[in-house]
């Protein structure tokens, strides 16, 4: 049985502490002022539920996570694997909140991000891929964590169909991130 794997999905860029202490305030929703702390006002186009979205592939194949939702703020994060499922977070005039299987959140121009083309990333160990939608039938292959699978249709409660290049079959959902309810 074949092991089907992929490699590193983003590159770290320098961090500054300062900054990285700023923006995790502003992510938190405040501002230090002389002598105290200042609520920041969300957006009126802010987005409550929480929803899946995939890199879009782009011409440089990379795409930057930023600390804030603008151009001006640092890079953060440089993602070189267009399809990594994302957990979208929130919306603010053309930029999306997201967190990466990693846990790492910031702000990427909405521009590259995809909810229609579904994917998710394997996770945990080795997961069987299985033949038929309730987990039986014959095993088809294994998938390595950080494999990242298309998602062709809706997952069950319990199992995803999945497609990795042509190559279709059920993984559990549990053993999927960018399945299920985000």
């Amino acid at each position: 049985m074949r092991v089907i794997q992929q490699t590193s999905f983003k590159r770290r860029w320098p961090v500054i502490a300062g900054a990285v202490a700023a923006s995790a305030l502003a992510l938190a929703g405040v501002v230090v002022v002389r002598g105290g702390w200042l609520p920041i006002n969300r957006a009126a186009d802010a987005d409550p539920a929480h929803y899946w979205v995939s890199l879009r592939a782009n011409p440089i194949n990379q795409t930057n996570m930023r600390v804030g939702p603008g151009r001006d703020y640092r890079i953060n994060w440089v993602y070189l694997r267009p399809g990594l499922p994302l957990k979208a977070l929130r919306e603010m005039q053309g930029w999306v909140l997201v967190e990466d299987p990693d846990g790492a959140r910031g702000w990427m121009l909405m521009q590259f991000i995809s909810r229609k083309a579904r994917t998710a990333i394997v996770r945990g160990d080795v997961t069987e891929i299985r033949e038929n939608s309730d987990g039986s039938g014959r095993l088809m292959w294994r998938a390595q964590a950080g494999l990242i699978v298309r998602l062709p249709g809706e997952c069950t409660t319990d199992w995803c169909k999945i497609d990795i290049d042509g190559r279709q079959g059920y993984a559990p959902v549990s053993a999927l991130w960018g399945a299920g309810v985000p």
